[in-house]
């Protein structure tokens, strides 16, 4: 347990646990929303943080890269020596926030640079909180003004196979008494663990959902997702339709082109048939490099000509916009391991 992992409620009882009394619950809790480490914490005594100091969370910022177009990468160093990478990329309505929820990966997609390793370990909710903390401080934000506008849970990692953290770290961000990010403001993406799905659900979330799809039929999808052989893509798209019932939020639809994989117009035609009657929108996400894999990506003017292929069909399909390429940030390349100039 790192005191990160906290409410600012439980926080206080775990002081009161110590013998200590609870305003210095609030006192640490402000100091690790700012980003501090122990040593620069002014509003405790040097008892107090030897006595905390076990406790406290030693996760920092190791690296930071700066992206051409402004995007920021930033690799993140946690006590035990494991590194995740995460990516802070600037719009005009904002700051979106790409975190990581594992070490690793064991979901084993064919174009993704997180499961090369497989799984290392699942992130604590304090450590998926402490990247938002870290980024806020590092661009000019404090526990009184917030310089991130959205979170997505998008990096190393699959979130719902992290399932109890990643729901606590949904709750801790969202807390008035934290950065207070509007569930409305939190995208997860996921393979598409089903029951994952449901539990969502019915645990009364409303962040926007986010499916990996990547293919329009289970064989094509078999062939780049291993977890094609546990669910099929009708399984998913029910709890889909289940969470959206529930929570009238429109689902995302993830599909990055691979040529000669899944980049047809039939395939195109095959998933607007899928999705009909649905309320969801498709992002086509050109294929981004990853050194270790032998897909090839698709133009961007094939992606354009499948996105109006899916409209032409009234499905709503837009492009994403490649961000943070040239530094190794972009979808599907964040990594647990620092790729050393060669």
């Amino acid at each position: 347990m790192i005191l990160s992992d906290l409410s600012l409620t439980e926080l206080k009882a775990w002081v009161r646990e110590q013998g200590l009394p609870e305003f210095r619950g609030k006192q640490i809790y402000d100091a690790i929303i700012q980003g501090k480490t122990l040593e620069e914490i002014t509003t405790i005594s040097n008892s107090i943080k030897k006595q905390i100091e076990e406790f406290y969370p030693k996760y920092r910022i190791f690296r930071k890269y700066i992206s051409a177009d402004g995007t920021i990468k930033y690799v993140y160093k946690f006590d035990d020596g494991n590194i995740v990478e995460g990516v802070l990329m600037k719009y005009k309505y904002g700051n979106t926030l790409c975190i990581s929820t594992q070490v690793g990966c064991r979901m084993g997609c064919k174009f993704c640079a997180s499961t090369l390793h497989g799984l290392i370990r699942n992130l604590s909710a304090g450590e998926i909180l402490g990247q938002a903390f870290l980024v806020n401080r590092d661009i000019g934000g404090d526990s009184k003004e917030r310089k991130i506008t959205n979170i997505v849970l998008m990096g190393s990692g699959e979130p719902l196979d992290n399932y109890l953290n990643v729901t606590k770290f949904i709750k801790l961000i969202n807390s008035e008494d934290s950065l207070n990010i509007s569930e409305r403001n939190i995208s997860l993406s996921t393979c598409g663990l089903v029951d994952k799905i449901y539990a969502l659900a019915d645990d009364g979330f409303k962040i926007t959902l986010t499916i990996s799809l990547h293919a329009s039929n289970d064989e094509v999808r078999r062939v780049s997702m291993p977890i094609a052989q546990r669910y099929t893509i009708n399984e998913i798209i029910d709890a889909c339709k289940y969470y959206f019932n529930k929570t009238g939020r429109r689902i995302i639809f993830e599909y990055t082109l691979i040529k000669d994989v899944n980049d047809k117009l039939l395939h195109a035609e095959e998933l607007a048939n899928l999705l009909k009657g649905f309320s969801c929108h498709v992002n086509i996400i050109p294929l981004n490099k990853v050194k270790e894999r032998k897909f090839v990506d698709a133009t961007r003017k094939e992606c354009y000509l499948f996105a109006q292929e899916l409209e032409k069909f009234s499905i709503s399909a837009t492009v994403r916009r490649t961000m943070g390429d040239d530094i190794g940030g972009a979808c599907g390349q964040l990594r647990n391991q620092i790729l050393m100039e060669e």
